[in-house]
């Protein structure tokens, strides 16, 4: 038997798609599509519970600044209050010792 016709007898012979075929390739394709997207917005939803919990400490520090800072404008305002009342006392006594 020559060389080619060996070779012809070993070819594989690829059989036609048919349509049942087809359809079950690509419904196999579309559900791991679907299990694809899945997993993808499993994963978008814990991002976004992490960003809301993100957000809630954010929220947290924030208003603990807010208030700290509340707190440090009222004993400013004392202390500027205080400061006040010493440079009247501070006044007074400078007359008081100027007068005599």
């Amino acid at each position: 038997m020559p060389e080619d016709e060996q070779q012809h007898d070993a070819a594989i012979v690829a059989f036609p798609n048919s349509n049942e075929r087809r359809l079950r390739i690509a419904l196999r394709n579309l559900d791991a599509a679907l299990e694809e997207q899945r997993q993808a917005v499993a994963a978008f939803r814990a991002e976004l519970a992490q960003l809301g919990s993100a957000m809630q400490g954010l929220g947290a520090s924030a208003q603990g600044l807010q208030d700290r800072l509340f707190e440090v404008a009222e004993d400013n305002a004392l202390a500027h209050q205080a400061a006040q009342r010493l440079q009247q006392t501070a006044a007074a006594m400078d007359r008081v010792t100027c007068d005599a």
